[in-house]
């Protein structure tokens, strides 16, 4: 069994895009064009927000890194 280390904080914060770099925000959008969701997002410490994207259709899933850079197998 894992320990739940969110503590109490939802998986996909109110104020995402507020978290996000300006690269990430451009990759959001662009995968959100083609009807991808925000899954949830993982928040190391000290580093920038990462957001896990998963496509309904096809139930693949991609992470958006501090770069902008998109990950199709994370």
């Amino acid at each position: 069994m894992t320990r739940e280390r969110r503590n109490g904080k939802p998986p996909v914060p109110d104020n995402v895009r507020a978290l996000l770099s300006i690269e990430q925000k451009k990759a959001l959008a662009e995968l959100e064009g083609f009807g991808w969701v925000i899954d949830y997002v993982r928040r190391p410490l000290f580093q920038l927000p990462r957001v896990i994207m998963r496509d309904p259709k096809s139930s693949k899933v991609a992470m958006i890194l501090e770069d902008g850079t998109v990950d199709h197998s994370p």
